[in-house]
């Protein structure tokens, strides 16, 4: 018999070379399985003393790569040299009950440790998820962004978390995000509302849920609000006008709703104002539609004889709106037409002019709309809805000016 080496495809019949083949191929798989096994074997025996202690101790820690085992809180007593109620007061937030010392103590504890507390079990514990849920109806406004902030870093410093959920000014979906919220069980609310939804919300005033609503308020619901002093800001806008003598002015507003208080209101105290100085208000002084028709709505009414001679924006959506108008229109601003908005646009001293605008002191706003819900969820008894009302203030620049007679 001759061997593999002397074989050749010349002598050999096709069964022949059959068997070959799977003889050259069986070989192959056993050399490369005893290898691969081979250096199973190699790297398990080293690594086998780590792995039973891991799995001994049934602990993975990604700390470093290392293969720890489950840091308690007993752990971080040990290592600061306190009690475990100590450590509880210290996650806790309870200060008040140690010294600054000891507080060093179990931080540092914590760090080398790489302690994480189980916050399921806290949450279980102290019947609360350490979470605030934030219902926002439009995440596109500035005021909303900034307001949100500043509601963010007030839960922050009390050790809480914020889930925000952005309902698009949609009753529906704002009615979802309730359920869903509550269903995780967040400690508090804080809404922008849509005006809509009155029974959900009339249920968790019932229930003394700690609710509390921005910007708007939701008619026939008694629950604490923050807001703008609006009937105050538009007072500020045309008394602001009418000194420069401007006495044509128009509102521009996005679509009038009932259920809308903000809108509303600003309307109200404009055709209060406008009345109190003798000028003349009608419908003529309403530009009302979305953003993206208001240029094409503003354009109709310049083309009347008694065309405004100032423009009031009562929010940065409609403002946008005017700017691109009187771009398009080739409107001169401030000698044709002065322009005032609520809302302190990043944009206003940049642009040309210079916008004057009214601002809201929207991180206050904020900052007591998170106190509110903590106060709420602290009282052991119902101490009455409350209506917080922040002011204007005026921010003079240039988009406005004496008209020339």
């Amino acid at each position: 018999m001759k061997p593999f080496g002397a074989i050749h495809s010349g002598g050999m019949t096709s069964l022949d070379r059959q068997a070959v083949t799977a003889v050259y191929h069986s070989l192959i798989f056993r050399f490369q399985t005893k290898t691969i096994v081979n250096r199973f074997h190699l790297v398990y025996n080293k690594a086998k003393p780590v792995y039973e202690n891991a799995f001994e101790l049934n602990r993975f820690s990604t700390r470093e790569g290392s293969l720890l085992k489950k840091v308690t809180m007993a752990d971080v007593a040990k290592l600061a040299n306190v009690s475990k109620s100590t450590v509880s007061q210290y996650l806790n937030k309870r200060y008040e009950y140690m010294s600054e010392e000891t507080r060093q103590r179990i931080a540092e504890a914590i760090e080398e440790l790489g302690y994480q507390p189980n916050i399921i079990a806290r949450s279980l514990k102290q019947k609360t998820t350490a979470t605030i849920g934030v219902i926002v109806f439009n995440m596109l406004h500035m005021m909303t962004t900034q307001v949100l902030h500043a509601i963010e870093e007030e839960c922050q410093k009390r050790g809480f978390q914020v889930i925000v959920c952005n309902s698009g000014d949609d009753p529906d979906k704002e009615k979802t995000y309730v359920d869903t919220l509550l269903a995780k069980q967040v400690d508090g609310l804080i809404v922008f509302p849509t005006g809509k939804n009155e029974d959900v919300y009339r249920r968790l005033v019932e229930e003394r849920f700690p609710l509390v609503f921005v910007d708007r308020m939701v008619p026939g619901v008694e629950a604490d609000s923050v807001l703008l002093d609006n009937a105050g800001a538009a007072e500020m806008a045309v008394q602001y006008f009418a000194s420069y003598g401007r006495d044509r002015i128009a509102i521009v507003t996005p679509p009038l709703v009932s259920y809308n208080v903000p809108r509303m209101e600003r309307l109200e105290g404009f055709r209060a104002a406008m009345e109190k100085r003798g000028f003349e208000v009608g419908d003529q002084n309403v530009i009302a539609a979305e953003p993206a028709a208001l240029p094409g709505e503003l354009k109709k009414r310049f083309v009347e004889p008694k065309r405004p001679n100032a423009l009031f924006a009562i929010n940065d959506l409609t403002l946008m709106g005017v700017l691109r108008f009187v771009k398009d229109a080739g409107v001169r601003v401030p000698d044709e037409v002065a322009i005032i908005n609520i809302d302190d646009v990043p944009f206003a001293d940049i642009y040309t002019p210079a916008l004057t605008t009214i601002a809201q002191p929207t991180f206050a706003m904020g900052k007591k709309a998170a106190e509110r819900v903590f106060e709420q969820m602290k009282a052991k008894k119902a101490d009455g809805p409350r209506v917080f009302r922040f002011s204007p203030v005026l921010m003079e620049r240039t988009s406005i000016k004496r008209e020339k007679k």
